[in-house]
């Protein structure tokens, strides 16, 4: 009679999967989702290589082919001082993306900060520093950041520079124009990112395992960084994901009115502006700029989507 003990059955067990796995999993699995985060990796490496995929400077003027039709030798024909609009379009694209990532990297790194102080702390901290966020948001957040391009722009013809006013013009001028608007997006767009980070600080600060880190003696420093930042990364992210249409509509419609990007550098924005006033006769001039413009806020918008639902414990 053999004694030797009978062969297991059962099935070997699986490791299981880390929650940035099983979300990437769950991300593939939208179709949406994939297709919005391809087209915005499109527009990235179009934006970085901007030189090799244009046929054009921007700013190259042909008169003789001024509002030249699309085909030939422009694909998407020429606008009214005869510059390759396809050329303009990929360099726009470097200002939207620069906007976008941009403020949210500004909205992020003070939202989490202020936002992270204020739930921690809680208390009368809490209470004055949400009352101040309150109060940001009595401002409409466009109108506060056309008063602040307004102030900075006006300041050149309102008499002679000195000190910091002149250096910081200086470095707008260098930027091509962009600073004030990271100046604009990242004094009025932290308040929501403050606002998330604080309720789920406020959720989590008594939680077993921070009771437990501060029995073992670690400091509130280490306590936010490790312990309550890596809880809130997913919410953030997405949240920053779906707000970066909000930065590049900002731009957009900045330069639309005109204090957006100083002229030649193209703006999605300032093409349809420009593309408008001969609308009728040259529909491509507004069209493909603002078709390049809404197709990459509808990238985002899926792909800010697909992360939510990924990144959903619930959805596990």
């Amino acid at each position: 009679m053999d004694l030797a003990e009978p062969r297991s059955l059962a099935a070997p067990i699986r490791p299981s999967r880390g929650l940035w796995a099983d979300a990437f999993r769950r991300l593939l699995k939208n179709r949406l989702a994939v297709a919005g985060g391809l087209i915005v990796l499109l527009f990235i490496l179009i934006a970085i290589f901007a030189p090799l995929v244009a046929p054009a400077y921007y700013a190259e003027e042909s008169f003789p082919d001024n509002y030249a039709p699309p085909g030939g030798k422009f694909l998407m024909g020429a606008d009214f001082m005869g510059r390759d609009v396809f050329s303009r379009i990929v360099y726009g694209a470097r200002i939207s993306l620069t906007v976008g990532i941009v403020g949210a990297t500004m909205s992020m790194a003070i939202g989490v900060i202020y936002g992270s102080i204020a739930g921690y702390y809680g208390g009368k901290v809490d209470n004055f520093m949400m009352r101040f966020v309150d109060l940001m948001y009595a401002f409409p957040t466009l109108l506060l950041i056309i008063l602040i391009m307004v102030y900075f722009r006006s300041g050149s013809v309102s008499g002679p520079e000195t000190g910091l006013a002149q250096l910081l013009r200086a470095v707008d001028t260098s930027l091509g124009g962009l600073f004030f608007i990271f100046v604009g997006i990242g004094i009025t767009a932290w308040m929501t990112m403050a606002r998330l980070v604080r309720g789920i600080i406020l959720s989590l600060k008594e939680k077993e395992f921070i009771q437990a880190a501060r029995s073992i003696g670690a400091g509130e420093v280490r306590i936010i960084v490790h312990h309550l930042l890596p809880n809130f990364v997913g919410p953030i992210v997405v949240a920053e994901t779906l707000n970066i249409p909000t930065y590049i509509l900002y731009e957009a419609f900045l330069s639309f009115i005109g204090l957006g990007v100083n002229p030649p550098t193209p703006s999605w924005g300032a093409m349809i502006n420009e593309g408008m006033q001969g609308m009728r006769s040259y529909p491509h001039l507004a069209l493909f700029p603002a078709l390049a413009l809404a197709l990459t806020l509808l990238s985002f918008n899926f792909l800010g989507d697909g992360l939510r639902d990924a990144l959903d414990p619930r959805m596990r």
